[in-house]
């Protein structure tokens, strides 16, 4: 009879619990390539074992430091080579701008100097067309100076106006700045003055004749094409004491309290012994024609009004 080996009892070693996750094990256990692993391996044997990495950030900044400072140098030796040209072209520049104020302050001599021929030529002319009485038509026309009794009134906006308007009232007849004295409100000041007896009139020193215009440009007045600057100082030939009370009780002068009122417009007017006002700076006839010597006896009548 055949003799069967004995059956061992030893029990079998147990099952890894990772057995199944044998390519993650193969990946944590094997991290590095072994192609990297050679490499350095043959680096570290012929000597040239990689560099430490406190020693590499070191040579990165010192790196980094140097071409900081190549490129600071070389933008101030570009600005140091182009100094020189900033500064002709800028020294050009202010040199062009005086010539050109020079050249615009000499243009403005020549107007001064042709404006006064012209006007002196219109006087003359006056003279001699109105014979025994051109110097009256000459007075009354605005073309020469005066000088006698009068009133000054002073008319400035309110304190603290917006230049940019606050609405009121005055936004019906076109105005959004009720503290601001406009050139509508100038216009019946001066024809209030003239109704009242005044027999030259000047604003700021612009002398006013029958041809003048007060208009606006903006919140500037314009006298014949001139602005004027706040406060406006209005200067009238006449009786003073009758003028200022007449002007006063006038459509004008009433505007003008109203305006002072209610909108806190500042004004003065006082009595004085003498003003003295300019000639007209340009008289310019376009149509009016002198009449024949001996064909009429008087001086043409001359109207007075503002527009």
């Amino acid at each position: 009879m055949s003799q069967q080996p004995p059956i061992r009892s030893t029990p079998s070693p147990p099952r890894r619990p990772d057995a199944s996750m044998s390519l993650l094990n193969n990946v944590m256990d094997h991290s590095l390539d072994d192609g990297y692993a050679e490499a350095t391996a043959r680096r570290a044997a012929a000597g040239q074992a990689g560099v430490p990495r406190p020693l590499r950030a070191k040579l990165g900044l010192a790196a980094g430091l140097v071409l900081a400072a190549v490129v600071v140098t070389v933008g101030a030796a570009q600005a140091r080579v182009a100094a020189p040209v900033v500064a002709k072209e800028r020294q050009e520049l202010i040199d062009r701008v005086g010539s050109e104020t020079r050249s615009a302050d000499e243009e403005q001599k020549k107007v001064d100097a042709l404006r006064d021929e012209v006007s002196e030529r219109q006087r003359r002319a006056l003279q001699k067309l109105g014979g025994d009485q051109g110097g009256l038509v000459a007075l009354l026309s605005g073309a020469t100076a005066v000088h006698g009794p009068g009133v000054k009134l002073v008319i400035d906006d309110a304190k603290d106006t917006d230049e940019s308007g606050g609405g009121g009232p005055r936004e019906t007849s076109g105005f959004s700045d009720t503290g601001r004295v406009r050139d509508r409100d100038m216009q019946q000041f001066i024809n209030g003055l003239w109704q009242s007896g005044a027999e030259a009139v000047a604003i700021n020193g612009q002398r006013l004749t029958a041809l003048s215009a007060i208009r606006a440009a903006g919140d500037a007045i314009l006298v014949d094409n001139r602005p004027l600057v706040p406060p406006y100082t209005v200067l009238a030939v006449g009786d003073g004491k009758h003028l200022s009370s007449e002007f006063q009780d006038s459509a004008g002068g009433q505007f003008l309290q109203v305006l002072k009122d209610s909108y806190g417009i500042r004004t003065s007017i006082s009595v004085q012994g003498e003003v003295r006002l300019p000639p007209a700076a340009s008289l310019i006839v376009r149509t009016a024609q002198p009449k024949a010597a001996g064909t009429d006896k008087g001086a043409a009548d001359t109207g007075k009004g503002t527009s």
